[in-house]
């Protein structure tokens, strides 16, 4: 019987925080800065008698994501140093933690199961080398050098491509509402690195069972995942790759492993015999820090509400689509755009006892902002500050189709304008004539005139050429500039010409 391989997977990943200023020095903390070592100082250059000072500001940010990942924050941390000799580390180490970490012993829900999290701490980014193509040498740029960078290590509890992938969505989704980090990962504010391992089915499945600890297989690394869809196709590559070497008898060599994209294939970069001696030991020039109960509870009354408990609550208040309610979430500004216009209409529904059409509304609003109203801004991600239409105008469109009975092409033509002007929409109505070709009256007048102004295709149409209809339609259309519903346009159109005939 062929043997059946169990994957098991572990992340580490590092974030760089959202700050005003680098982890030890004044130095501003922008990593994307263009112009190379502009964001530098003696302190995160790593001169000699220089004084790191703790930033205050990233200690806070690394404990709100610890209690939003329900951790435990430890009352007592402090710095290390982590010796190793590498071109980006000015100092010759890194000061890191160690020991005692800020936070332990967390976990997050992925697809309702618990992803345990081992530790988050909170250490200096390294500086970034430059490899000019066809050059024999490399440059160094300072810049994003001492840089706060919180690291996250799971347990090894996932066991596919989709849980590693969900996972590192989820926990960038939790750091954005947090504001704790931008976490874009193709700007390298979020690197992801990948451990695989795989044993035999036969013997883990049993152990897990039994309570017993199991010895998984050979574990690799794959360093420096920049995408989702990277995480995904990395991972499943490597459980193949691993998968192919055991079956045909070989063993799988613990290494270290980068991700060709163009490739998709894991390559090679550095065999790892043993675990490396880092000979850490706390910094000396840093003291402790003593985290009390009392600040403690003032961050944990900074987190706002988290991605999982808003779908429940989406779910509950709002009774929309769960598809529609991710999309809402994964982007926190459209999510409390959806929220002030949701309010505003609940308002109109229960001033106009409509209660029993609140569903259906509701549903219509998430229809129109997730569809036609971010699709106006053309890739562009959506931003409150800078869409031009307000929240309260985006529920009167709502009203307003629903008042007026507006067909979808009208409604969309409607949003346009006010997206362009920025004007209520009841404005626009008036001024576009809205309303007035909604209403089967006045539709009957403007038919009349076409069929007046056009009398060769009435005759070809009465002469039995139905496509003739056609054209009539098309100078209805252009007479009311699109604002009327074409299939009414042909309804009454054909009404009248038949009423002609007899």
């Amino acid at each position: 019987m062929r043997e059946e391989y169990f994957p098991t997977i572990g992340l580490e990943i590092h974030i760089e925080l959202k700050t005003r200023s680098k982890m030890f020095c004044s130095c501003k903390n922008d990593s994307q800065e263009k112009e190379p070592n502009v964001n530098i100082c003696p302190v995160c250059l790593g001169h000699p008698g220089t004084l790191p000072v703790i930033n205050r500001e990233a200690v806070r940010k690394v404990i709100k994501t610890g209690i939003a990942l329900n951790c435990k924050i430890a009352p007592r941390s402090f710095f290390e140093r982590k010796n190793y000799f590498y071109p980006d580390l000015p100092k010759g180490y890194q000061i890191s933690q160690y020991q005692k970490p800020l936070c332990e012993n967390g976990f997050l829900i992925i697809f309702g199961k618990k992803i345990r999290i081992r530790r988050i701490h909170l250490e200096e980014d390294t500086a970034r080398l430059i490899h000019p193509q066809g050059a024999d040498y490399s440059l160094l740029d300072f810049n994003r050098a001492g840089i706060p960078l919180m690291e996250l290590v799971t347990e090894p509890d996932m066991v596919s491509a989709q849980e590693a992938k969900k996972f590192a969505q989820e926990l960038q989704l939790i750091l954005r509402y947090l504001d704790v980090s931008d976490a874009d990962m193709e700007k390298g504010q979020m690197r992801v690195e990948a451990n695989i391992s795989l044993s035999q089915k036969s013997k883990v499945l049993p152990a897990r069972q039994a309570g017993k600890s199991q010895k998984w297989g050979t574990k690799v690394e794959i360093k420096n995942l920049n995408s989702f869809k990277a995480v995904e196709r990395a991972i499943e590559y490597e459980i193949e790759r691993q998968k192919e070497i055991l079956e045909s008898g070989g063993e799988v060599i613990q290494e270290t492993r980068g991700w060709d994209d163009k490739k998709g294939k894991t390559i090679s970069q550095r065999i790892k015999e043993e675990a490396h001696d880092y000979r850490y030991f706390p910094e000396p020039d840093l003291p402790p820090l003593e985290i009390d109960a009392y600040y403690l509870e003032e961050i944990k009354q900074e987190i706002p509400e988290l991605p999982q408990e808003k779908r429940i609550r989406f779910l509950q208040e709002y009774g929309i689509a769960e598809t529609k309610i991710e999309t809402l979430i994964n982007n926190k500004e459209l999510t409390e755009y959806f929220e002030k216009s949701s309010s505003e209409l609940i308002r109109w529904v229960e001033d106009k006892n409509l209660k029993n059409k609140q569903g259906k509304l509701l549903e219509m609003l998430a229809n129109y902002l997730i569809g036609d109203g971010i699709g106006l801004l053309k890739g562009k991600p959506f931003e409150e500050k800078s869409y031009p239409i307000t929240p309260e105008n985006f529920a009167e469109f709502i009203t307003i189709i629903e008042e007026r009975n507006l067909t979808s092409r009208m409604a969309k033509i409607l949003l346009e304008e006010m997206f362009k002007t920025g004007k209520d929409p009841s404005d626009i109505l008036e001024e576009k004539r809205f309303v007035q070709v909604s209403e089967k009256s006045e539709v009957k007048k403007i038919a009349k005139k076409i069929i007046q102004d056009n009398p060769k295709p009435v005759q070809d149409f009465l002469a039995g050429k139905e496509n003739a209809i056609q054209f009539l339609i098309g100078q209805m259309m252009k007479e009311t500039k699109g604002m009327v519903d074409p299939n009414k346009a042909k309804e009454i159109l054909i009404k009248l010409l038949k009423d002609s005939k007899s």
